[in-house]
């Protein structure tokens, strides 16, 4: 990992390559392990982590129920530290073994879904929600979804993993991966300038996306960053992060498949709304919500 490093003519696999996530990743796909995941009593069987990509679901699960639908489910927490999406369940339900997966047993068929974005559409498809029907909004709302797709690993996997993870400090990759983070910031802070949200003047599934990554970081709770982008400075993005943040269906669904911090604070699974309501009263009686 030195400056001199010249890669090799054929790249090969070194199992102590470092970093945090080291002991999970690795240059193949497929199950590692036989392991049967549990299923709950709901039509969707979630199977899932508490970060961004996990916590969109959630919350769009939670805005669901809130506006009156059917839409209950059962959430299982997948460890990927201890490399649970790599087990064979799991990888039948998503093959490229990342969270969130989720299993709709509601139509005569079941329906298997990963990668958040996809959840997000057939969800808002299936009860006619949080996507607006006129094909110009729906456009709208569906070309930032996509952005978010495809602009949060220069975040995460960029500036999260080269700042926050990896070994070593490398100026040149966190340089450029901050340098995209802020202009990321940017795009959006110019887009909520004269709109309330990303897309328009209705609350759609592109917040739901755009909020646990770029929402997180502008309220400071991503990779202990907040000064180092000067986050704060970007004063229309702030505001709707705060706006989405107070809905309460996102600090219920930013809940679900948490498994940090104390024991009473985070809820591994969730299998009715009693769940969430005992961990929100912990965590609105000390303030940490």
């Amino acid at each position: 990992m030195s400056e001199e490093y010249v890669p090799p003519t054929v790249w090969t696999w070194d199992k102590e390559n470092g970093g945090a996530f080291a002991s999970t990743n690795r240059p193949v796909a497929g199950a590692t392990h036989e392991h049967t995941l549990p299923r709950g009593t709901h039509p969707f069987q979630l199977y899932s982590l508490a970060t961004p990509n996990g916590q969109k679901v959630t919350i769009m699960l939670e805005e669901l129920l809130a506006a009156g639908h059917d839409a209950e489910y059962d959430a299982y927490l997948i460890n990927i530290g201890k490399g649970d999406q790599f087990g064979s369940d799991f990888v039948s339900i998503n093959p490229n073994s990342k969270i969130p997966a989720m299993m709709d047993y509601g139509p005569a068929e079941p329906i298997r879904l990963f990668e958040s974005g996809s959840i997000l559409v057939y969800l808002a498809d299936k009860f006619d929600a949080f996507l607006p029907k006129d094909v110009a909004k729906r456009a709208e709302a569906m070309n930032w979804l996509f952005w978010q797709m495809g602009s949060a690993p220069f975040l995460g996997g960029g500036f999260g993993h080269f700042y926050a993870y990896a070994p070593i400090k490398i100026e040149y990759a966190i340089n450029r991966y901050a340098m995209e983070a802020k202009r990321q910031m940017d795009v959006l802070d110019r887009q909520l300038a004269e709109r309330e949200y990303i897309a328009g003047d209705d609350y759609t599934i592109a917040d739901m996306a755009i909020f646990p990554w770029y929402g997180g970081m502008a309220l400071g709770r991503a990779y202990n960053a907040a000064e180092f982008l000067d986050v704060t400075s970007y004063k229309n993005l702030l505001r709707w992060a705060q706006q989405v943040d107070a809905r309460e269906p996102v600090k219920r669904g930013r809940c679900v498949n948490a498994a940090n911090g104390p024991e009473d604070e985070h809820l591994a699974e969730r299998h009715s709304a009693a769940d969430i309501d005992k961990v929100l009263a912990v965590r609105k009686a000390r303030g940490t919500v």
